[in-house]
């Protein structure tokens, strides 16, 4: 059973078109990104290519205004792409966690697919911070709207680093990685939900 997800976003702030495969290959040949802000493109390279997801994404928004629109924007799309994906969850491992160094950082993510929202951003350092065009502070604004959507559970931390790149790209690599991870399919879980209740909902 294919887990694919295709959502179309249409605001007068935003328009992003995404499609989304958790169980691709995560190569060259499976990503197709864009976005008018280029560092957050690079990030949502990073997310999906180690999360082995294949991803379509175009983004277009309102960066005259300011980047928020457009990078919180995709995070909804992304996490309505997820749930949607995720279907029922029947069979999925369901917790996920990755810890990831990049130079002087190590940042990590840890996921639940319980169907409570919740974002935990335990980073400090890159407040007011930019990387290009770029404002660090938008990382938080996307995974809070990514868990919203997904909802998911995520916990982001650093546990150190200086270089603001190197913190938000860390950040974006180890949440794929939990994840993908979290996405992935047990045998042993013989297609039952992972959880006593019997579903994973609100």
């Amino acid at each position: 059973m294919a887990r694919r997800a295709q959502i179309r976003r249409e605001t007068k702030e935003t328009s992003i078109h995404l499609d989304l495969d958790l169980d691709g290959s995560g190569g060259p040949g499976g990503r197709s990104l864009g976005t008018p802000i280029a560092f957050f493109t690079h990030m949502l390279d990073a997310f999906s290519r180690h999360g082995l997801f294949d991803l379509t994404l175009e983004a277009r928004g309102d960066i005259e205004v300011d980047g928020h629109h457009t990078v919180e924007d995709t995070g909804l799309a992304l996490g309505d792409a997820f749930k949607q994906a995720l279907g029922d969850k029947a069979g999925i491992t369901r917790f996920g966690e990755a810890t990831i160094p990049m130079d002087e950082t190590l940042a990590q993510a840890v996921v639940d697919f319980s169907g409570r929202p919740h974002l935990t951003f335990a980073v400090e350092g890159i407040e007011g911070k930019w990387v290009g065009e770029f404002d660090c502070d938008l990382t938080r604004e996307f995974f809070q709207a990514f868990a919203n959507r997904a909802e998911c559970n995520l916990h982001l931390r650093l546990f150190y680093g200086k270089n603001a790149h190197h913190i938000v790209e860390a950040l974006f690599k180890a949440c794929g990685r939990a994840l993908r991870q979290a996405a992935a399919l047990d045998p042993r879980q013989a297609g039952a939900v992972p959880s006593t209740k019997g579903t994973l909902g609100t």
